[in-house]
């Protein structure tokens, strides 16, 4: 039986978000704390972050930022769904962010059935969540997609049946998606588990191993670079 990273490796590119926007148009972005960029900037609120990002995409001629999968971020710090007093600080993000502007449309990148959806409200994180079943050579995986407006869940239902380049939701704006600038965090889950609506997208450094195992790197399906 095939891995699912294989099964991954083996499908042909795929896009997740507007499907005219090429992968030309696409930008790497690193969010780390090794990005001096980031950290002299210092974005403190949603609106900072979302003018960083609008002059990242301006000075690289791009319409789409993208990366982030296994990379280790201060901008967690800010919310205590990440880090208090309590819990061990979460800081390695584990799934793949795309970062531009409100209202972009998000597409079904295979096809897949709805297995879930929630609104994750609070501080820091995902908001509005939707997660898709799929089945590829006889292979069950789950994608997740967070930080949607509102509208992405509205009308919608569990079991649904989505075609590949099917249009699933749109990017929300900071009031709703966990004050963030706008973005999708895109993260593929071999084993979800009994969750629902909602997965976990950043993790501590000690449960590394077990993520980057349970949620291969997304750019292993869209292949952009």
């Amino acid at each position: 039986m095939k891995t699912l990273v294989s099964i991954l490796k083996s499908l042909p590119p795929t896009k997740v978000i507007d499907s005219s926007i090429d992968f030309s148009k696409y930008v790497a972005l690193d969010l780390s704390v090794t990005n001096k960029g980031l950290v002299e900037s210092k974005p403190l609120t949603a609106a900072d972050f979302e003018n960083f990002i609008t002059n990242y995409l301006k000075k690289n001629n791009a319409e789409i930022a993208f990366g982030g999968y296994i990379e280790g971020r201060n901008l967690y710090q800010r919310s205590t769904i990440f880090k208090n007093e309590t819990l061990p600080e979460r800081n390695i993000h584990i799934g793949l962010d795309l970062w531009g502007k409100v209202g972009t449309s998000i597409l079904a990148p295979l096809d897949g059935k709805i297995h879930s959806f929630k609104n994750n409200e609070g501080f820091g994180d995902y908001g509005p969540t939707i997660i898709l079943e799929h089945e590829v050579e006889n292979e069950k995986f789950y994608t997740l997609y967070g930080h949607l407006s509102l509208e992405s869940i509205e009308n919608i239902t569990v079991g649904t049946v989505l075609k590949k380049g099917d249009r699933l939701a749109t990017f929300g704006n900071s009031t709703v998606n966990g004050d963030y600038a706008p973005h999708l965090h895109f993260q593929i889950i071999n084993n979800i588990e009994n969750y629902y609506g909602d997965y976990p997208g950043v993790c501590n450094i000690n449960d590394l191993n077990f993520y980057i195992e349970n949620c291969p790197d997304p750019n292993l399906l869209l292949k952009i670079t």
